[in-house]
């Protein structure tokens, strides 16, 4: 609504201002609560107990992927490991396929 008295405005600009600083309060207790959370104690316990599972796992990721880059040295065709690349679904497949991409590519420009 419109009000012409002009103390009445100042009061509700007042308000407003208020409102503001508080909600800005707020938002920054929310944010430092949220960047200072202690960690769980509970959470570390389940770290500990998945971790010889996990470490398993990257081993056997990384001989997967050591098989993978003598199965790339093999292949001399750009159009071969491009249609494997677009059935790789790792990022580090990807990530050594591309880099086989462009070691024949190199060879192909000398």
């Amino acid at each position: 609504e419109a009000t012409l008295d002009l103390a009445e405005r100042r009061r509700i600009r007042s308000a407003i201002r208020e409102l503001q600083r508080q909600e800005l309060e707020r938002d920054e207790e929310t944010l430092a609560s949220k960047r200072f959370r202690p960690e769980r104690s509970s959470h570390r316990q389940d770290d500990k107990e998945n971790w010889p599972q996990s470490r398993h796992l990257e081993e056997e990721q990384q001989a997967a992927l050591a098989a993978l880059s003598e199965q790339l040295e093999a292949i001399t065709s750009v159009e071969e490991l491009t249609k494997l690349l677009r059935g790789a679904g790792e990022y580090e497949e990807r990530k050594l396929i591309r880099a086989a991409i462009r070691k024949l590519r190199a060879e192909e420009i000398e």
